[in-house]
């Protein structure tokens, strides 16, 4: 973990800022002028510069890097937003309206450093293809690898939670999400979602489901990564620019497709809507058919198959979740996905 550095001399900032860090289980590096500053610029997980300190810090031009704010009291003057943008700046963050976004972007710097997550959107090809079945699966097993979130982005699912049999469990769910506003850490998103051990859900309530909204989905996905180690997202078969943006955050995409001449055609065209095709994958759900034939005709990889399943609607129905047995067809088929998608490079 990388402590945060606060820049300021203004002592009540100070006292507010280490309140705050404290709060999120962080000890700050402390620069009360420039060059103390500079001595700890580059290696901070997060740097608070006061704005009492910002212009002097400006005009030294420390290195440009990530994660740089500029704190200010109340009203934020003018003339503070073009010193930030010297300084290289993220954002102005002003008290005490911000202090709930700083206390998360501190937590963020709490948590032990791990590699980004990888996130893996699944989607139909075909109605009743079992796309959100394989989804959950997915979560399911990977939740035995590392901490594991599926996270719902099709309003017209039949919910993630209840595939998993989490619909009971309490935590935060899209519609207190979708009015939230700032940046979400990892850790905030982590405990608030309805879990078990460590598999996790981000759906809607029962009832009507309402509209995502894109900053809050970009929100969940960046904080899903870095919180979790498999992220699967269970995408509409519609495409529009929120599902395109969802799809192009995905290291991979696949297309649960059955394998009858119908089902092949359909998921062909759902291959093609994809902006980046490379990133697309097929999964194949029924016998009889040779994968490699599929994937000629289709001209997308198939990254496993397998037959149909009896007793997986009862399992689901019994609240055990879709794999009752890493040997079972869904479960080997998941296992072999995972296994493959675990050597790709991730987006940090």
């Amino acid at each position: 973990m990388s402590a945060p550095l606060v820049v300021t001399r203004d002592r009540s900032l100070l006292d507010q800022l280490s309140r705050l860090a404290a709060a999120a289980g962080v000890t700050p590096e402390v620069a009360t002028d420039a060059g103390a500053a500079l001595r700890h610029w580059t290696g901070a997980g997060l740097v608070l510069v006061g704005a009492d300190l910002a212009a002097e810090l400006a005009v030294v031009a420390p290195a440009r890097r990530p994660g740089v704010h500029v704190v200010a009291w109340g009203a934020v003057p003018d003339e503070l937003f073009r010193v930030t943008v010297a300084l290289g700046g993220e954002s102005v963050a002003e008290l005490p309206v911000s202090e709930g976004w700083l206390v998360e972007a501190l937590t963020d710097l709490g948590d032990p450093q791990r590699s980004a997550g990888l996130v893996i959107g699944v989607t139909a090809g075909s109605g009743g293809a079992g796309a959100t079945t394989f989804a959950c699966a997915l979560a399911q097993l990977g939740a035995e690898r590392g901490r594991a979130v599926v996270v719902d982005a099709d309003p017209l699912g039949p919910g993630v939670d209840r595939v998993l049999g989490l619909e009971d469990r309490e935590g935060v769910r899209w519609d207190g999400l979708c009015h939230a506003t700032g940046r979400l850490s990892a850790r905030a998103l982590r405990e608030a979602l309805p879990r078990r051990a460590d598999l996790a859900a981000l759906t809607w309530r029962a009832g009507p489901s309402g509209t995502l909204q894109a900053f809050a989905v970009r929100e969940v996905l960046s904080a899903a990564r870095r919180g979790h180690d498999v992220v699967v997202v269970d995408l509409p078969r519609t495409l529009d620019p929120l599902v395109e943006e969802i799809a192009a955050r995905c290291d991979r995409v696949l297309v649960v497709a059955v394998p009858t001449v119908a089902g092949v055609a359909s998921a062909v065209r759902a291959c093609a809507r994809f902006p980046d095709p490379t990133r697309v994958r097929l999964v194949l759900r029924g016998g009889g058919v040779d994968p490699q034939a599929v994937a000629r005709a289709t001209r997308v990889p198939v990254l496993a198959s397998m037959p149909h399943q009896r007793g997986l609607d009862e399992a689901i129905d019994l609240g055990l979740g879709p794999v009752r047995s890493r040997r079972s067809a869904l479960g080997r088929a998941a296992t072999e996905v995972l296994d493959q998608l675990a050597l790709l490079p991730v987006a940090a």
